[in-house]
């Protein structure tokens, strides 16, 4: 089974939502995930353009979609608040998903409100997504700007209250800032190697190193403009040399999955970030086709328990220490 730790569903949800459907995460996702051993996961709030122009405002309506759609597919999807919740779920055969706030836009400098997601049920948290806001900077602002003042007191709250911390999106120089300010395990969801791929949303091997130091875990992403520079390079076969990359670099307890699928995202959403005419690594258009990860992976080598802690034990371990 598999642990995807970055997924836009809420996104998704929220369209229909609006457009007065329900019961859509089994109408839309369930079937697929399924099909891929994708037991459980982190499904993001994330303020999604052309929609992020009052981004508290979208961030409101995707926690009423949440709230509509947590009651209907209570007997499939299990929102988890805990790691107790987890287990409950796996051992009653429902997948379980973490709520994630992927940028804090929405907030301002109003950290209670950091609050107030927590007891909606948020358990994951970055600072930016690609923007410069007033807690952080992401990489498409100044890349001389890290994190602010009231952006260091965001990251306390963020790790006093038990929520992942996610360094998915930052700038270089907020990267290291936050560093200098968390304690215990700093994760990013869903990102790849700088090493093997020149993208800023890519992680250096320093980088890699200093979240390992931590006890933290770095998410796989099969965004395909994350995996190789050239278009038809973009397959399977080089994302796992991204995974193998990092576990030589980071060691084998802190890589895992965050895949980012987004095959199923609206045009003018998906244009935002992605300059390609499709968004997925070739091989792996979707999450139904993650068992050819765990193929590939056996191909070049990856023993079984390695497989494990890659595929799901990695995060669970992070989750279990940070949310209790």
């Amino acid at each position: 089974m598999n642990f995807d730790a970055h997924c836009d569903i809420w996104t998704d949800v929220t369209h229909h939502y609006l457009r007065g459907e329900s019961d859509i995460f089994r109408k839309y996702h369930y079937e697929r995930l399924k099909k891929g051993d994708i037991e459980g996961g982190i499904f993001v709030i994330w303020n999604d353009p052309p929609f992020d122009k009052d981004p508290l405002k979208r961030t409101r309506q995707m926690m009423e979609a949440i709230a509509q759609e947590e009651p209907l597919c209570a007997d499939i999807l299990t929102i988890a608040r805990s790691y107790r919740d987890i287990q409950t779920a796996k051992k009653e055969g429902r997948m379980y998903t973490l709520i994630g706030l992927e940028g804090l836009k929405s907030i301002g400098e109003d950290l209670a409100l950091i609050e107030e997601f927590y007891q909606f049920g948020a358990r994951h948290a970055g600072l930016t997504w690609n923007e410069a806001n007033p807690l952080a900077t992401g990489i498409k602002g100044d890349p001389k700007r890290g994190l602010t003042d009231v952006g260091r007191q965001a990251v306390k709250k963020i790790q006093d209250l038990g929520i992942l911390l996610d360094v998915s999106h930052l700038n270089d120089a907020s990267f290291w800032d936050l560093l200098g300010v968390a304690n215990g395990p700093v994760v990013a969801s869903h990102s790849n190697c700088r090493a093997l791929c020149d993208q800023k949303r890519n992680l250096t091997d320093a980088q890699l190193k200093e979240l390992a130091k931590t006890g933290g875990v770095v998410g796989l992403n099969s965004f395909n403009e994350f995996v190789h520079d050239i278009e038809s390079q973009q397959t399977l076969e080089n994302l796992v040399k991204h995974l193998d990359h990092m576990v030589e670099v980071m060691g084998i307890d802190h890589v895992g999955f965050g895949f980012d699928f987004a095959e199923f995202l609206c045009g003018d959403t998906l244009s935002s970030f992605s300059s390609q005419s499709t968004p997925y690594t070739i091989g792996l258009e979707d999450a139904s086709q993650v068992p050819g990860v765990i193929e590939e992976m056996r191909r070049i080598g990856f023993h079984p328990d390695e497989i494990e802690k890659i595929a799901y034990k990695n995060w669970h371990r992070v989750i279990e220490e940070v949310i209790g």
